[in-house]
């Protein structure tokens, strides 16, 4: 479903069907510089202000979770220059806004190969994470260097690795215990995904985790995306009938 950024309306949300987990595919950071004729790097710049801003409101009405497609393992395709700038948006970001993460009991975390990125990104974001552990508010997770298949593959490594050891039998491959080996393993089921600027697929983004997933897709630019559209996506999603494979009564 989609819909576009000139919203001035005030959702009735119902609080007791608040998603607990929101993944979000954050597309449309360079397509709104382009628009502006300015850098790429703008808009991702831009876009790192749009990931604080719904991280506060999720945070504000309960969401449990909130996890973003930082940096795909797809994406070191892209110009060395922008990949670069990529791997310094999370010492911007923290800098600006881990003090106020912090005084609304946010806690980061990641999933994905952090080892690959430059050691000063990696010590930023380890930094981020252990100065947020003991918050118990909304977890918000940076799915950076991830891949969704990798993931999956690495899972099964670690559980075929067992069976060869003979730490486990065939009837222990269960989904639930497959699930445990997944880098989410700690976090809740995801209920609602949302992909900004209007592309309509999934990009190696959480494929095991999404597949009961509520979709929404935003024509919004990442960028753009604020408040409103969080509000609007949360109205469609306690709008839709979730059935996990089951039917309407």
């Amino acid at each position: 479903m989609f819909f576009k950024k000139k919203m001035q309306h005030d959702y009735d949300l119902d609080m007791h069907n608040i998603p607990g987990h929101i993944a979000f595919i954050m597309d449309g950071n360079g397509r709104w510089a382009k628009k502006r004729k300015m850098p790429r790097t703008y808009g991702h710049h831009e876009g790192t202000k749009t990931i604080r801003t719904l991280a506060l409101e999720a945070n504000r009405l309960g969401v449990k979770a909130m996890t973003v497609y930082a940096f795909s393992t797809e994406n070191f395709k892209r110009e060395a220059s922008e990949v670069e700038y990529i791997f310094k948006l999370p010492k911007e970001f923290f800098n600006l806004y881990l003090k106020e993460l912090m005084e609304n009991n946010v806690q980061i975390r990641y999933i994905g190969h952090l080892e690959m990125a430059p050691i000063e990104t990696q010590n930023i974001i380890k930094e981020a994470i252990q100065r947020t552990s003991v918050n118990s508010g909304l977890i918000l997770t940076f799915a950076f260097i991830y891949g969704g298949r990798d993931e999956i593959v690495e899972a099964t490594k670690v559980i075929c690795e067992k069976y060869k050891n003979g730490e486990i039998s065939l009837d222990d491959m269960t989904e639930d215990y497959f699930e445990q080996h997944l880098m989410t393993k700690d976090l809740p089921p995801v209920d609602l995904m949302v992909r900004s600027s209007g592309e309509c697929r999934l990009s190696n983004f959480l494929p095991w985790q999404l597949a009961y997933a509520e979709f929404i897709f935003d024509e919004t630019l990442w960028p753009d995306f604020d408040e409103e559209h969080l509000h609007r996506a949360i109205a469609i999603y306690q709008g839709r009938e979730r059935r996990f494979g089951g039917v309407l009564k």
